[in-house]
């Protein structure tokens, strides 16, 4: 314990670190000692303080981008910028008082040898301190404070992410000591994803697969499975129901490190939401920039895309929402979106009008397959 403690009075020490580690809890534990130690420390010196907590910036102007010179996909981190919680200025003592409620609940869940999911945290955090929690997003929002001071994974700190995410087709998933799932026969619901990121570490997965498709829509993905898409295109498939979660990035950072030789492909809608969900399995987001590199993937754009509205009816197109067009200018000021999906991201906005999945089905329920398949061809994935 000692030596852990050691090692994170080190880690304390280092301001250039800037992203989450993966850790055990015999190593989480000692940082969270080591931060009420300074913090005590501090205060009970012959000139009492209470000292600011320094945590990783998590906005846009503290996003970076590796350009790929390593890897052959670029993804968004965070720089060492540092923003402060203090219980000194008015408008952020609640939140400084938060980080604390949060690393003493993690503390319990941790010693407790536990895992807990965002959701059953806040829960209990509204029990325990109902005057400093009082919505899901603050609670959320706090997480990723501790996980910007402590620099650990929210995984390290036994919160465990909540997923949404189904996949189905061509996958055997097996987990230790345990039967073998195939995925081809879960039916249109397709088999639900852990949001237990050991667990999807530990996963064996097997597969004759040629494609991973990415599916925006859980609708649109219940109608691939249940026509059996990945037959007829030797896929697998897999949703995150709409903004991907972390787990469903994972499982699919998996597959991609399992399965190198196989092209990703993302079917999204036309509009800036489905390019920035894209964008969020491709590169990752400012947001969670502390560990969600981890889990940036090489996506590619299959479509919707502009050239795919000649097989829409004009009667089908809806305008634009004033929040497609606040999304559309946040993607247009990042610095890694490629400049053909700026491109046609500005398509999007001069026409003033979005394109959804489902207004292929002017040409039949089951022209779906053929559209994927017509487009891969086009794109020479083949």
């Amino acid at each position: 314990m000692e030596a852990s403690r050691k090692s994170a009075m080190a880690f304390f020490s280092d301001q250039q670190l800037c992203y989450a580690d993966i850790l055990p809890p015999s190593e989480v534990l000692p940082r969270i000692e080591v931060a009420v130690l300074n913090f005590l420390r501090i205060l009970t010196s012959p000139a009492p303080a209470i000292s600011d907590l320094p945590l990783i910036a998590r906005n846009s102007s503290n996003g970076r981008v590796n350009q790929g010179l390593l890897t052959e996909v670029p993804w968004i981190f965070l720089a060492r910028s540092f923003c402060t919680r203090s219980l000194m200025r008015a408008n952020a003592t609640k939140a400084f008082i938060r980080v604390w409620k949060v690393m003493e609940m993690c503390s319990k869940i941790l010693a407790q040898e536990k895992r807990v999911t965002q959701r059953e945290l806040f829960y209990k955090l509204i029990c325990d301190s109902p005057d400093y929690f009082s919505s899901q997003k603050e609670a959320n929002r706090t997480i990723q404070d501790v996980v910007a001071l402590l620099r650990c994974s929210r995984y390290s700190l036994g919160i465990m992410a909540s997923s949404r995410g189904l996949v189905a087709g061509r996958l055997l998933l097996q987990e230790p000591n345990q039967e073998v799932v195939d995925c081809s026969i879960c039916g249109s619901s397709g088999h639900a994803i852990s949001g237990d990121l050991n667990l999807l570490d530990k996963l064996i997965l097997k597969t004759d697969a040629r494609y991973i498709i990415v599916v925006e829509k859980h609708a649109i993905f219940q109608r691939l499975a249940e026509d059996r898409v990945f037959n007829q295109i030797p896929s697998i498939l897999i949703t995150a129901k709409g903004y991907p979660d972390i787990a469903t990035r994972f499982l699919l950072h998996r597959m991609s490190r399992a399965f190198p030789e196989l092209p990703i492909l993302a079917l999204v809608d036309w509009n800036p939401a489905g390019l920035a969900i894209l964008c969020t399995f491709k590169y990752g987001s400012i947001g969670m920039g502390l560990e969600a590199y981890r889990y940036a993937c090489n996506v590619k754009w299959l479509g919707l895309r502009g050239d795919d509205l000649e097989l829409i009816l004009a009667e089908s197109l809806v305008p634009l929402k004033p929040k497609d067009l606040q999304i559309a200018k946040s993607l247009m000021s990042s610095d890694i979106l490629q400049e053909k999906y700026k491109q046609e991201l500005a398509v999007m906005v001069e026409s003033g009008q979005r394109a959804e999945i489902e207004a292929l089905y002017c040409h039949g329920y089951d022209f779906l397959g053929k559209f994927i398949a017509k487009k891969i061809v086009q794109a020479n994935y083949v």
